[in-house]
């Protein structure tokens, strides 16, 4: 997310991270802030209205960073138009954009990076996302829709039998429930999956199952992973390596009573990444969680659940709509720099006030004859507790705070059953 150009800067541990960067063969970010000068009309968001000088695509060149990925729940703040002109300003500075496109094919498509090691294919989807964000398929009569590669997934809830039968009525007394029928009559949900009224109720467009405990399920939409399928099995024809990214902001489930935890991965996430391995991906790269997850070791391959942030200069957007400004209480008087101060409450909640968000990883996978011999873990620190104008930026970690990011991933991986060396100011995953 970044606002801010980089090649101002000149601090070693700054300019070692660069270096890290420009000497690896392919280096790939996800990119979360759009690219544009406001030539298009903004969407209703509860979050950052994602916007950047085109130009600092070139700081990024200038970094090393080869490719980026673009599907994400921020694509389309500034609506269809803000999207395209992203990925028009990312073709001409000659950064390759997985992620997107004018319909799902194109969406779904690789992109390509030629290295001296081989052809790397590049593709990305997302879980979070709005549906005007969803690019559509096309008829011959009829133009696809421009948006993102979205990876649906379904949702059951599991309750108890008070629960249950406390849902059934509010349906009926409501209303809601002719409408659930009519629904399915459309081919809403579809209607090769017929409702069983003793055992399962729709509610305000939830799925609950009547269960002997509380519990949430997740499951790939299976309509996406096929079409997701035929262009990975096409890039590996085309390509020396496959890499999938994947943006997700939803949590799995952990603990005696099940809650969500934003640490641990949902059972879709887990399933789909193993997919993508399955297919031939040699890498899988999550994030979305804005903090670290585990890290897996899948058939040979890594699965990195999510990598945290990177450059996290959301507090530097130059521009707001009024409705921003009004959700807080802020009238014309005030500006962005207002804005951004009162929504983190001048660093005391949000993002702002948790260092975890602002402690994150470079993970450097090395190879040999094509199989995964190391990875190398780069700590990097985002300046947390930093004023707006210095933080977000990242820089090699060391010392005191290297180790606590290592010590974070180590813990957060060891349920997959990932061994991680700290040497130093790195870790190290070897196999």
């Amino acid at each position: 997310m970044i606002t801010r150009r980089m090649n101002a800067f000149n601090e070693p541990n700054f300019l070692g991270l660069i270096d890290i960067l420009k000497k690896a063969d392919v280096s790939v970010v996800n990119l979360e802030m759009l690219f544009h000068d406001y030539e298009s009309s903004w969407q209703f968001t509860d979050t950052t209205y994602t916007r950047s000088d085109p130009h600092n695509l070139s700081d990024l060149k200038w970094m090393g960073v080869d490719a980026v990925t673009t599907a994400n729940n921020h694509s389309f703040d500034f609506s269809e138009g803000g999207f395209l002109t992203t990925l028009r300003h990312c073709k001409d500075f000659d950064l390759p954009a997985a992620g997107g496109g004018t319909d799902i094919d194109q969406a779904r498509a690789p992109v390509y990076v030629d290295s001296a090691r081989g052809r790397v294919a590049v593709m990305s989807a997302t879980s979070t996302f709005s549906e005007q964000s969803r690019a559509g398929a096309g008829r011959p009569d009829f133009p696809g829709k421009p948006g993102v590669n979205a990876l649906r997934h379904d949702v059951v809830h599991y309750v108890e039998r008070d629960v249950f039968d406390a849902l059934q009525k509010a349906n009926k007394v409501l209303g809601y429930e002719g409408f659930a029928t009519a629904k399915r009559e459309f081919g809403f949900r579809g209607n090769e999956n017929p409702i069983d009224p003793s055992s399962e109720v729709h509610f305000l467009d939830n799925r609950f199952v009547l269960g002997e405990e509380f519990g949430v399920k997740t499951s790939v939409n299976e309509s996406d992973r096929s079409g997701i399928g035929n262009w990975i099995r096409g890039a590996q024809k085309q390509a020396d390596w496959t890499i999938y990214g994947f943006h997700s902001h939803e949590s799995g489930q952990t603990g005696e009573f099940h809650g969500l935890n934003r640490l641990t991965p949902p059972e879709f996430l887990v399933d789909f990444a193993h997919w993508t391995i399955d297919q031939g991906c040699a890498l899988f790269a999550g994030h979305g969680p804005h903090l670290l997850r585990g890290i897996e070791i899948y058939k040979g391959r890594p699965i990195f659940y999510s990598l945290g942030n990177f450059i996290f200069q959301n507090e530097s957007v130059l521009r707001l709509p009024d409705e921003a400004y009004r959700r807080f209480g802020l009238g014309y008087d005030q500006t962005p720099g207002d804005y951004l101060d009162t929504r983190s409450g001048s660093g005391t909640r949000a993002f702002a006030r948790n260092p975890v968000f602002w402690q994150s990883v470079v993970a450097v996978c090395n190879y040999t004859a094509g199989d995964l011999k190391e990875i190398v873990l780069h700590p990097i620190d985002l300046g947390y507790g930093r004023p707006i104008p210095q933080r977000g930026r990242p820089v090699l970690a060391e010392g005191d705070a290297a180790e606590e990011i290592l010590i974070w991933l180590k813990n957060a991986s060891e349920p997959f059953g990932t061994k991680i060396d700290i040497e130093g100011s790195k870790g190290y995953i070897r196999l």
